[in-house]
């Protein structure tokens, strides 16, 4: 039997302002062709997933805190127990609005990597309005600095 136990999972810190633990995939001890799995932990205050698309389709369950989804055109406030669906090649961004961690659940398939990951650590993320379709009006901005290495990191 293959477990996944989040409080054993370190994850990786990101530029944006989040922490990422892969359940399935990735580093987990479980990995599986058809989907992948993750926490993601935005920080307070403006802690964000950037804008960015992949080839696969996805989903982000808001588990905690309140969050502005931008997807494509659309821009939305969500909450926990909300569910987002994000078609494939669509450009979408997450940013916490609270005072405190939002938490939320990504699975996407099928299994594999997203290029979003290296470009965000590199600072090559696409700019909105620039190399990608511009974010939706009155949206909060995309961030896109790089990030110092360091040993958590890498």
């Amino acid at each position: 039997m293959q477990i996944a136990d989040l409080s054993d999972i370190e994850g990786r810190r990101y530029p944006a302002r989040r922490r990422t633990q892969n359940l399935v995939g990735g580093a987990s001890p479980i990995q599986a062709h058809s989907f992948s799995l993750g926490f993601v932990t935005l920080d307070p205050d403006g802690g964000q997933v950037p804008w960015h698309n992949q080839e696969q389709e996805e989903v982000y369950f808001v588990l905690e805190g309140t969050g502005e989804m931008c997807l494509g055109d659309e821009r939305q406030i969500v909450t926990a127990g909300q569910a987002v669906y994000i078609p494939p090649g669509v450009f979408h961004q997450m940013t916490n609005l609270g005072q405190t961690p939002l938490r939320m659940l990504y699975c996407y398939g099928p299994a594999g990597d997203v290029a979003h990951w290296r470009q965000e650590l590199a600072g090559t993320l696409p700019r909105a309005g620039v190399e990608a379709p511009p974010l939706p009006d009155r949206a909060r901005p995309q961030h896109t600095q790089p990030f110092p290495r360091t040993e958590a990191t890498e």
